[in-house]
């Protein structure tokens, strides 16, 4: 799977989407579906939320696609009751994992104008693996990946 998820961040950085970007536009190909609105939206969560290198983008997009299948979305409907505890382990597995939640601190790259790219390598591995947990994640928590209710 880790393969096959390279290709998808490598073509979807290649086309212009930043962290936040790949990691739900991945999501939603995976079940068929784009949201373009949505995309746009989350361009400014990109390079740590507004580019100030803060929280990462990929743990972002990660709890954004956790609450795709688990969050609340309707005016008559609730969050799912396992949703703040998928939440709470991808941000701890995220932290332990790169040692921050912070962009700036994951990579250490001060400005990403200064003709600097040795960060997307480490950006796309960073992807690869949240990706990867996030599945594992849902699917520890009975979730089809790739396949949302509907109601």
């Amino acid at each position: 799977m880790a393969s096959d998820t390279a290709f998808k961040v490598f073509r979807l950085s290649a086309l212009g989407y930043c962290c936040t970007q790949i990691m739900l536009k991945m999501a939603l190909e995976e079940e068929g579906t784009d949201n373009e609105d949505m995309i746009r939206s989350v361009n400014g969560l990109c390079n740590g939320i507004g580019g100030k290198q803060r929280t990462c983008g990929v743990l972002i997009g990660g709890i954004m696609v956790i609450g795709l299948y688990a969050g609340k979305g309707k005016d008559r409907e609730y969050y799912k009751e396992n949703y703040g505890d998928m939440v709470h382990e991808f941000t701890d597995w995220f932290e332990e994992e790169f040692d921050s939640v912070d962009c700036i601190d994951i990579i250490g790259v001060r400005k990403f104008d200064d003709g600097e790219t040795s960060y997307m390598l480490k950006c796309g591995d960073i992807i690869i693996k949240s990706y990867d947990k996030v599945i594992e994640i849902l699917t520890e928590n009975g979730y089809t990946f790739g396949v949302r209710d509907s109601e």
